[in-house]
């Protein structure tokens, strides 16, 4: 056990004397509990070593040392990332050119929700991000603010709210420094998702308006124009959770207005993303691009949908619709508009992760509904779509676990709640 504690001790980075202070104890104690000399016999000991080093009491115990999942060893990495604060100072800083290709296909990890690989890279990314940023102050700011922003949005996915507002934070502050509404338009998409994470939905909600309000004041393009859109269905999807009917449907409404402006399939905004994203430089780069960060708002699968560059559009609107009514207490209309949306075209421009996330919404609104054999076959379309959407989220265990004992529930779900250990 002594091992062990060395083991997690390391890994979070701490001395032992900052794990000393932490407990309360002496450096002398911790050297040797770790030593195997003083042994953790006390419970209420072993619940504040485990507390401290964030780690369940079982992983103590157990026989042998316990390999971390490869999302919690991802996990891990970027807070390692985000504690520190000595870049190396490497006499060539990365190609702002490499970078840009190193984040497309972090950003495509994310589309396809590929969450445990996009957290392998995420760290190095970070790292490379802020070396070109201390290199090139200002010149690649958007980059920077587009790497905070995806590691806050793939944190939420895996229960990490806190985490990703730490990330989300950093990113805004680039942004601000930066005073570019588009960047900080970028920067307030993942802020605010991680915000609603937490339960903090009127912050999350004023965030989004006051960023939709600057970057329509002072920019009319196609890719500001969509990110306008986005922020307005963080705001809607705020407001539904708080129980804020007016400004939910207020601001769906005015989504919906963007949407058509820009064409029935976001043809428009699709082509306007894709010519920033080959200029990070200009602004609005990256993960918020003109994505709707988050069609789900709290419940079981708190996180949602996102939608990558250049997914706004209608169907995205559509989406944030059914989520907000369903929020709102209207499970009927949401579940009726959810067939009508998945029934036309325009459900297919919905990136994997989007439409994986958003029919676990889905799912938990006919389970509200007490639908368990929709809510079920739902569950199971969310897995075929993005396999690490439902496999990778700890929320959505929850969610199985309630559905998968009703009789009506399809037979597929009682082998997927085995396997997610949800029985």
């Amino acid at each position: 056990m002594g091992r062990r504690v060395a083991q997690w001790r390391v890994r979070r980075n701490m001395t032992q004397q900052q794990f000393a202070d932490r407990l309360g104890k002496s450096k002398s104690w911790v050297d040797k509990v770790e030593r195997g000399v003083r042994r953790l016999e006390r419970v209420s000991n072993l619940r504040e070593v485990a507390e401290t080093l964030r780690i369940d009491v079982e992983v103590l115990l157990a026989a042998r040392p316990v390999r971390p999942t490869p999302v919690a060893a991802g996990v891990d990495g970027i807070r390692t990332a985000l504690a520190r604060y000595d870049l190396s100072g490497a006499d060539r800083p990365p190609l702002v050119e490499e970078l840009r290709a190193r984040l497309e296909h972090a950003e495509q990890s994310y589309r396809h929700a590929r969450y445990p690989a996009l957290l392998a890279l995420l760290p190095g990314l970070l790292d490379a991000a802020r070396e070109a940023h201390a290199a090139r102050p200002g010149a690649t700011d958007a980059l920077l603010v587009s790497v905070y922003a995806l590691i806050a949005l793939v944190l939420v996915k895996v229960d990490q709210g806190e985490l990703a507002w730490l990330a989300a934070d950093r990113g805004m502050t680039v942004a601000l420094a930066n005073r570019d509404p588009q960047v900080a338009a970028v920067a307030t998409v993942s802020l605010s998702q991680a915000l609603r994470s937490r339960g903090r939905r009127r912050s999350a909600l004023d965030a989004a308006l006051v960023a939709a309000d600057r970057i329509g004041a002072h920019d009319c393009s196609g890719a500001s124009v969509a990110l306008r859109g986005t922020l307005f269905l963080q705001a809607a999807l705020a407001a539904a959770g708080g129980g804020d009917e007016r400004l939910a449907r207020q601001s769906c409404d005015q989504a919906a207005k963007i949407a058509r402006d820009l064409g029935a399939d976001g043809t428009a905004a699709r082509a306007a993303v894709a010519a920033v994203a080959a200029d990070p430089g200009s602004g609005g780069a990256g993960p918020g691009g003109a994505g709707c960060r988050g069609a789900g708002c709290g419940g079981a699968v708190s996180g949602g949908a996102v939608i990558g560059v250049g997914g706004f559009g209608r169907a995205a609107v559509e989406a944030a619709w059914v989520v907000a009514d369903a929020a709102l207490g209207d499970v009927t209309t949401a579940t009726a508009r959810h067939e009508r949306l998945v029934a036309g075209d325009e459900w297919r421009w919905l990136p994997p992760e989007h439409r994986a996330a958003y029919l676990l919404d889905v799912a938990r609104a006919y389970a509200l509904a007490g639908d368990m054999r929709r809510a079920g076959q739902t569950v199971l379309d969310a897995e075929r779509t993005a396999r690490s959407e439902v496999h990778d989220r700890p929320a959505v265990r929850k969610l199985v676990a309630v559905v998968w004992r009703s009789a009506d529930a399809p037979s597929g779900l009682a082998q997927l709640a085995a396997t997610l250990h949800a029985t």
